[in-house]
């Protein structure tokens, strides 16, 4: 894990789209090839520091919730096979452990939250408006209580170097059809409430998660990147969780942590992080995917 994957740069297939942390290739007509880097993206700025292994840690992650949760709803993993997708071995090599080949999609503009506690940034406004984008909460809550039911809070889907938005579902509605708005909410929080129900049978409690869907040629709605990672959730050891007080967390929380106490006006560049910051986000992350796939 001593080497980062920072980018693909795969000479045998045209670039499509280059993310926070995926680089997108188009494999044919109807496929394409994600590679997840070990880039990380914190406050929306991609920092200057890879943390290595995370990008495998990642893909396999979403590969385990793919499998775990496609009784739920389809997603976007296909047949094809990376030795069909990337011909060049060596090219093929490089990046084995983080590439997935998927189905290509329509992507629905719409990030999908579920909150199942009160933590970041619903904190804050609960602290100031008793809600959470939008949402009246009871009472009473603390720090990092578990609601009394998880809640949906979408938000834009922002480009590369943007911020995404919170939005209310009726304003969701507005955005895409809101039939298909009722069914990413609904189907979001499915798949929020089983995934953290077997989590917490792993020692994880799953404070909040974000989804992303697509639609095929039939209209289908398909779960689409990532699902359930520790990039896309927040992930609290039960063993030390304590409301009131903010838990300790096998996702970059690590470094947003590191990154509050620094002099940084959260606009690109980020700084440069640490070796121990890295390394211990590096170890972090590999064992949410030790706790989460393990047979105990």
């Amino acid at each position: 894990m001593s080497d980062a994957l920072m980018q693909a740069d795969l000479s045998s297939l045209k670039l499509l789209h280059r993310g926070k942390v995926r680089d997108m290739y188009e494999v044919d007509d109807t496929h394409i090839l994600i590679v997840t880097t070990d880039r990380l993206s914190a406050f929306d700025v991609i920092l200057p520091t890879a943390i290595p292994g995370k990008g495998g840690v990642l893909n396999a992650v979403s590969d385990f919730w793919f499998k775990q949760l496609s009784h739920v709803v389809a997603n976007h993993v296909s047949d094809m096979s990376l030795e069909e997708a990337i011909p060049d071995a060596v090219e093929r090599q490089r990046v084995a452990s983080h590439a997935i080949v998927v189905k290509r999609l329509k992507p629905v503009p719409i990030e999908a939250i579920v909150r199942g506690y009160l933590i970041g940034s619903g904190w804050k406004e609960y602290q100031k408006q008793g809600s959470v984008c939008g949402i009246t909460l009871p009472e009473g809550l603390g720090l990092a209580d578990q609601l009394p039911e998880p809640i949906f809070t979408p938000s834009t889907k922002a480009d590369v170097g943007d911020h995404d938005e919170n939005i209310s579902f009726d304003v969701m509605a507005t955005i895409i059809d809101a039939d298909l708005a009722e069914q990413i909410r609904d189907v979001s929080l499915a798949l929020y409430k089983e995934a953290a129900a077997f989590a917490l049978q792993k020692g994880i409690i799953i404070a909040d998660t974000k989804f992303e869907f697509g639609l095929d040629e039939h209209g289908t709605l398909t779960l689409i990147d990532e699902v359930l990672t520790p990039d896309s959730s927040r992930f609290w050891p039960v063993s030390e969780y304590k409301p009131g007080m903010s838990p300790p967390s096998f996702d970059k929380q690590i470094v947003r942590d590191w990154l509050e106490t620094q002099d940084w006006d959260k606009k690109a560049p980020g700084p440069v992080l640490p070796d121990e910051i890295k390394h211990r986000t590096s170890e972090k992350y590999l064992e949410a995917l030790t706790r989460l796939t393990s047979l105990n």
